[in-house]
C-alpha cells in the first residue's frame, strides 16, 4: 500500500452466522501479517497506534473477498458489461453461474463475498469500539472516527446492493450476542440504508478535506464522504441531497476536485490519488510483497490460448462484452481506454507489452483499467498481488450523479453542463438536451468495468421498469424482476443461523 502498510494484529472476536465456519470455532479471523500490536483492553493514548488500528480496515480491502476475483464475478461478470471469459469449461459453476445469472444459494463466490465483507465490518466494529474512550487529541480521534464509520459504510453499501437486507452488526458482540435473533436474522434494506446514511454523515462532519491538515492520499476524507452520500441518496432517489452534496463538490467545497485530461491515464500509476480521485484502495510494494489486492488484476490479465507460444498475462476473466463494445459512440475515446482488442496481427500495449495474435490468445477483448504494468510500474514479482490501485469513487462518477439530480429537480441546464464536460474529455460533441436515459447512457460509458454496471441497471429498473431486462436482453441472458434485482442469501450463512436467515424471493 503505497501510505498504508501497517497492519494490526487483532484479538478473536467471534462473531457466529456472519463469516464462515471457522467463525463458529472462533479462530483468529482478524489475523494479518502484523508490523505492531496495539493493548486492546487499555484506552489508547498513542495516535499511531490509534492510527494503526484503523489502516487494520484499510487493509482488509485488500481481500480476495472483498474486492479480488468473487468480488469481479457479482459485478462485472453478472452484469452486461462482461462474459466470464477464459476457456468455456474455467469456473463454470462460480463465474459461469454468475455471468448467466443462473446462480443459487450454493454458488460459493456468494459466500466468499459475505464472509469478507462481514470480516471487514467487524474490523471497522472493532475500531470504533477502541476509539471510544481513547486518550488522544480530539481531532486525530474524531477523523480516525470518521475513516472507520465511512469505511464501514462503504462495506454496508455494497452488501445491500448485493443482497438486500442483511444482518446489521454495529458493534462488536459477545459469543452468545452473536446467537441471538437479532443479528441471526435480516435488518430491512431500508435499516442497512439507515445506518450507511448515517455512518457518512458522521464522516462528512469529521472528515478534513483533500489537502487540509490530517489528510493522506489514499485515506477517507470529507469529499470521499460527501460523494458516497451523494451516490446512497442517487440509489434513495433522494434527488435534492444527491444534487446538493456533488455540487459542494463540483464548487469545491469539501477541496479539489476536477477531471483529469486524459481518461485514460486515471487507470495509470501516474494517475493514482489525482485530482479525479475521491477514494481509492491503494496498493503497493511491502517487504512481504502482498500490499494489494489478491489477484485483482490477473485474473482479469489475458490469456494464452489456441496455439499459445508466449508468457501470458492472467487467468482471462471478465472480458469486456460486445453488448458494452455496441454501446460507444464513432469516436469515444473511452471506449480504446477500457478495452484491449486482440488484433489479428497482434496488440501493443501503453507500456509496449505486445499480445500476440488471435490465434493465441483465449479471448478477443480484456478489461484495460485492470491492467498494470509489470515494466513501467511498480511491481515487485508477485503476479497474485499487482499493485494496481481500485478506484472506487471519482469525479467522472459525481458529473454524473449531479446530472441526474439536476435533471430530476428540472435543472436541465446543470445537466448538460456536466455531462458535456464528460463528452469533451472523451472527444465527442456536446448534446443541447438531455434525457434521463441520455445520462443513463453516458453513465454506461463513463464507469465501464468499474463494478457499478449491475447495481445500476437495477437502480435504473426501479425508475424505469423494463429497463434491466431489455439490457441483459441485448446482452443474451434473461433477467426476471422480481429476482434478479439482488443475489440469493448463501446457504452456508442460513445454515449457520440454523434457518433463521430468509432467503430472498425465487432462489
Amino acid at each position: 500500500m503505497k501510505n498504508i502498510h501497517t497492519s494490526i494484529l487483532f484479538k478473536t472476536v467471534c462473531l457466529g452466522f456472519v463469516l464462515s465456519a471457522a467463525l463458529i470455532a472462533c479462530n483468529n479471523y482478524l489475523d494479518v501479517k502484523p508490523q505492531g500490536q496495539i493493548d486492546e483492553e487499555a484506552s489508547i493514548s498513542d495516535p499511531e497506534a490509534a492510527q494503526n488500528l484503523v489502516t487494520g480496515i484499510y487493509n482488509n480491502l485488500w481481500l480476495g473477498n472483498v474486492h479480488g476475483f468473487p468480488f469481479i464475478g457479482v459485478t462485472n461478470i453478472a452484469s452486461d458489461d462482461a462474459d466470464k471469459g477464459s476457456n468455456p469449461d474455467d469456473a463454470a459453476a462460480t463465474q459461469g453461474a454468475l455471468d448467466n445469472l443462473t446462480m443459487d444459494p450454493n454458488t460459493s463466490s456468494l459466500n466468499d463475498i459475505w464472509s469478507g465483507y462481514y470480516q471487514a465490518i467487524a474490523r471497522a466494529n472493532k475500531a470504533l469500539e477502541v476509539l471510544e474512550p481513547a486518550t488522544i487529541d480530539a481531532a486525530t480521534k474524531a477523523r480516525l472516527q470518521g475513516e472507520a464509520h465511512f469505511l464501514r459504510a462503504y462495506l454496508y453499501f455494497n452488501l445491500v446492493r448485493l443482497f438486500g437486507g442483511v444482518p446489521l452488526v454495529e458493534r462488536v458482540l459477545t459469543p452468545d450476542e452473536a446467537m441471538t435473533d437479532q443479528y441471526q436474522t435480516r435488518a430491512s434494506a431500508a435499516a442497512v440504508y439507515q445506518l450507511i446514511s448515517t455512518d457518512l454523515e458522521f464522516a462528512l462532519a469529521n472528515l478534513p478535506a483533500k489537502g487540509e491538515a490530517g489528510s493522506q492520499p489514499g485515506r477517507a476524507t470529507k469529499g470521499a464522504a460527501a460523494g458516497m452520500l451523494a451516490k446512497v441518496s442517487l440509489y434513495l432517489q433522494n434527488w435534492q441531497r444527491a444534487y446538493s452534496l456533488s455540487d459542494s463538490i463540483i464548487t469545491g467545497k469539501v477541496g479539489a476536485y476536477g477531471l483529469l485530461a486524459d481518461y485514460a491515464d486515471i487507470w495509470r500509476e501516474t494517475g493514482e490519488n489525482g485530482i479525479e480521485s475521491l477514494f481509492e484502495v491503494q496498493a503497493g510494494i511491502n517487504a512481504s510483497c502482498d500490499a494489494a489486492i489478491e489477484v485483482y488484476s490477473v485474473c482479469q490479465g489475458p490469456r494464452a490460448g489456441g496455439q499459445r507460444g508466449w508468457a501470458d498475462l492472467g487467468w482471462g476473466f471478465g472480458t469486456p462484452s460486445q453488448s458494452l463494445l455496441n454501446a460507444y459512440e464513432a469516436g469515444d475515446r473511452r471506449r480504446d481506454a477500457t478495452i484491449i482488442f486482440v488484433n489479428p496481427g497482434g496488440t501493443v500495449l501503453w507500456d509496449g507489452f505486445r499480445i500476440p495474435g488471435r490465434d493465441s490468445v483465449e479471448n478477443d477483448r480484456y478489461n484495460y483499467k485492470a491492467y498494470h504494468s509489470r515494466t513501467r510500474e511498480q511491481y515487485c514479482g508477485n503476479a497474485d498481488r499487482l499493485p494496481k490501485n481500485l478506484r472506487i469513487l471519482r469525479y467522472g462518477e459525481i458529473l454524473l450523479i449531479h446530472a441526474e439530480a439536476a435533471l430530476a429537480l428540472g435543472n436541465s441546464g446543470a445537466a448538460v453542463t456536466d455531462i458535456t464536460a464528460l463528452r469533451q474529455r472523451a472527444g465527442l460533441l456536446p448534446k443541447a438536451t438531455l434525457t434521463r436515459e441520455d445520462i443513463w447512457h453516458e453513465r454506461r460509458v463513463e464507469l465501464a468495468m468499474e463494478h457499478d454496471r449491475f447495481f445500476e441497471l437495477v437502480r435504473e429498473d426501479a425508475l424505469a421498469p423494463g429497463t434491466a431486462a431489455a439490457a441483459f436482453q441485448a446482452h443474451g441472458k434473461t433477467f426476471v424482476r422480481g429476482k434478479n434485482e439482488v443475489f440469493p442469501i448463501p446457504a452456508t450463512q442460513i445454515q449457520f443461523s440454523q434457518g433463521r436467515l430468509q432467503q430472498n424471493p425465487n432462489y
